[in-house]
């Protein structure tokens, strides 16, 4: 076949399965189907192409759409001229050379046109393994396994099946993991310990396999991001099974996934070091720069993100820039460098009215998404320095605060959305963009939001698919700020959680508790809209003591992300309400910046937060329609509201905590931890209604977000839980 655009290759169009498979005469032949792509595809395609393509594109998608796929766009010169045997044929040798087993290697028709496209599977008349190969399942990111082994009639009847105990890593035993491990081969490999130790378990036992120890020294004690972070990254580099982590020092390590032995033919002896080539902060000789997230890894390249200190009470405006970059995954070569603070004559630069020299931050520290098709790594951009005062940065700050789509071997900027202007909340993008492939074919781009708003664009252009506008917002007052006069505003989805907080807001369980509330109240600014600014502590003009707010700075919704069902096109997306005070002071022995956080704690009524409830909640959102479909809460009231003298005798309904919630998705139920903070208990809901299934007690609370996987027939909910006191544990469960 001659080469054609990516868009028009054997792995982009959906079309309908195949109706009548059973008709066809004969079962499909691996060996056939060999035969069939080096007589028509071997020009244009080699078979070691197959494992990349499904993995990124394919997964929990049918055979049927597969072999229609084909069929329209193959050969290239005369799409449809094969008979239909030879289309099944040459299915089934694609799926095999793209890691989905096939026994003895035939099929049948009917069989190969049913299944779930799942590579390290193995297929016939069913799957028994699915794997989970990314943090949030694949780096489409949508947290979804088309997996039903567990279901409502059996949900309740969850046991441990094995459980890891992080103690023994050290250097001393840690108490909170929200690590979330990866399957892969029925291997599950996870993090765990303060250094970030690399562990390789049995996914049936959990028996240790492997582990890795980084030793950092000094470079770990000045680390920003210590501990055992959120996860890995597994990439198969042609047949070299990698892990990719960072580690808290700020390096890139690679391990061999089946031994975790350091590849040494990558970087230094298995290292590549991220502080070499950073741009500095001028006047700084520290270097506050980590990461806690894993890399993303696609189509031969690893691209890196940075994390900082938090910036609400940075030591000055000048910090080393955030910059992005892409390694070649078998040499650890430098490919590209992305610069989210431009320099002089690159685009964006006109944004910083005063020069970007001397800024910081704007990195990714969240996790990122990639399209294989399109070339395309999507970067959550966080602020700029500081998190509460841009003064010394005026203008909208490109490319902070943004999802930035970059072509993954080139580091092009390809299109942006820039979701806040000149960040003063803190809004950073903090989540990996959703690649949703909607019911009625198109290809999205999801953003979950800190200030619960959710943008939905075309992911290869970045045309928003619901209207976007630009509304007038609050200005500020702050002596030295600089704040935009307009912001965008999503017209569909609603947002998802409260925003802003006026007097209606306060809590009223009682007439004395609502008095309470507007005393507690009463010293501090009400906010009009989600982009309220800040304002100073002990205002010398109104005597205030800043401003009241939602979400705060840790959401509405954060890292943890959301769940996209692709065959429902709904998306389910975790919130927490919770009020923050943005209040201003000038502290010149602590910082050079102008104004800082301080002053103001968040205030309350002797311990009952000071807004209605709910206080979390999990919102499910037709992405076709753009409507909001059902909403439920995050676990039951907290005991100290519950029982708390001023409620005695009142019956105030279920609450929610305000926690944030990690979830996961299957063919029918949606289960839901409850986050640091929360209840030891995993919430199993019916996808369809929000309605709660099964409660499920935990042996600690569920601090990292879910997972799931099939091995050996039996399927496999993990998850890190944590407990005070002890050290932190991953929990698998599994039906009896």
């Amino acid at each position: 076949m001659r080469r054609v655009s990516v868009s028009k290759t054997l792995f982009l169009i959906t079309f309908g399965v195949l109706s009548a498979a059973s008709a066809y005469a004969q079962d499909a032949s691996v060996a056939r189907g060999e035969s069939v792509f080096q007589a028509e595809c071997s020009r244009c395609h080699v078979p070691v192409e197959m494992d990349f393509r499904l993995r990124a594109n394919w997964i929990g998608r049918s055979g049927g759409e597969l072999f229609n796929q084909i069929r329209a766009t193959m050969p290239a010169e005369t799409p449809g001229s094969l008979t239909n045997d030879e289309y099944l044929d040459v299915t089934a040798f694609i799926l095999q050379a793209g890691s989905v087993a096939i026994p003895n290697g035939q099929i049948s028709s009917a069989a190969l046109t049913a299944l779930t496209i799942t590579p390290g599977a193995v297929v016939e008349q069913g799957s028994d393994s699915y794997d989970w190969i990314a943090f949030n399942g694949t780096n489409a990111s949508t947290r979804y396994a088309p997996l039903d082994q567990i279901d409502a009639s059996n949900v309740a009847s969850l046991k441990v099946a094995w459980e890891f105990d992080g103690g023994p890593f050290g250097p001393e035993p840690e108490s909170t993991s929200v690590t979330t491990p990866l399957m892969v081969n029925g291997r599950v490999f996870l993090t765990a310990g303060a250094t970030r130790n690399v562990v390789a378990i049995d996914a049936a036992s959990g028996q240790m396999l492997w582990m890795w120890r980084p030793d950092e020294g000094a470079r770990f004690d000045a680390a920003p991001r210590k501990g055992s972070g959120k996860g890995l990254t597994y990439y198969d580099n042609n047949g070299q099974e990698t892990i990719f982590v960072m580690t808290p020092g700020y390096y890139l390590v690679a391990l061999d996934a089946a031994t975790g032995r350091e590849i040494e033919t990558f970087g230094e002896k298995g290292w590549v070091d991220l502080q070499q080539g950073l741009r500095r902060g001028p006047g700084r000789d520290d270097l506050d720069i980590g990461m806690s997230f894993m890399p993303m890894a696609v189509d031969g390249v690893v691209i890196t993100g940075a994390a900082h200190l938090v910036g609400m009470r940075p030591v000055s405006a000048s910090n080393v820039k955030g910059d992005i970059r892409g390694f070649d995954a078998t040499t650890g070569e430098l490919l590209w460098t992305f610069k989210t603070i431009p320099e002089p004559g690159e685009p964006g630069y006109e944004s910083w009215l005063a020069g970007a020299e001397f800024t910081g931050n704007a990195g990714v520290w969240a996790p990122m998404s990639a399209d294989a098709e399109l070339g395309l790594v999507y970067l959550p951009v966080e602020s700029a320095t500081g998190d509460r005062y841009g003064g010394d940065r005026p203008g909208n700050n490109l490319f902070s605060s943004s999802t930035v789509a970059v072509d993954y071997k080139t580091g092009e900027m390809r299109w942006y959305f820039q979701s806040t202007r000149h960040d003063i909340w803190d809004w950073d993008t903090p989540s990996a963009p959703i690649l949703a492939d909607l019911p009625d074919g198109r290809k999205a781009l999801i953003q979950t939001l800190k200030q619960s708003h959710l943008f939905t664009f075309d992911r290869a252009d970045g045309t928003p698919l619901f209207p976007i506008e630009d509304r007038p917002v609050p200005g500020t007052d702050v002596p030295g700020e600089w704040t935009a006069l307009t912001q965008p505003f999503p017209v569909k989805p609603l947002p998802y959680d409260r925003q802003g907080f006026q007097e209606d807001d306060l809590v009223d369980f009682t007439p004395e508790i609502l008095k309470k509330a507007k005393e507690a109240a009463a010293p501090f600014r009400f906010s009009t809209s989600v982009f309220t600014p800040p304002s100073l502590y002990k205002d010398p003009r109104d005597g205030t003591q800043g401003t009241l707010h939602l979400p705060s700075s840790t959401g509405g919704s954060n890292w943890e992300g959301a769940a996209y069902d692709p065959e429902t096109g709904i998306i389910y997306v975790p919130s927490r309400t919770a009020t923050s005070v943005l209040s201003l002071t000038n502290e010149p022995n602590a910082s050079s910046v102008a104004y800082i956080q301080g002053g103001s704690r968040t205030p309350s009524v002797e311990g009952i937060p000071l807004v209605k409830p709910p206080y979390g909640r999990i919102t499910a959102i037709d992405m076709t329609s753009g409507d909001h479909v059902w909403q439920v809460v995050n676990g039951d009231t907290p005991e100290a509201i519950k029982n708390h003298p001023l409620l005695k005798g009142v019956d105030i309904g279920r609450t929610g905590k305000p926690t944030r919630s990690g979830l996961v998705l299957t063919k029918t139920l949606l289960f839901s931890g409850e986050g640091v903070g929360g209840d030891p208990v995993l919430w199993a809901h019916d996808k369809a209604t929000g309605e709660i299934v099964a409660k499920i007690a935990m042996p600690g609370t569920v601090t990292g977000v879910p997972m799931t996987y099939m091995y050996e027939g039996k399927q496999y909910l993990v998850m890190a839980v944590s407990s005070r006191g002890a050290a932190a544990r991953i929990v698998a469960l599994a039906l009896p």
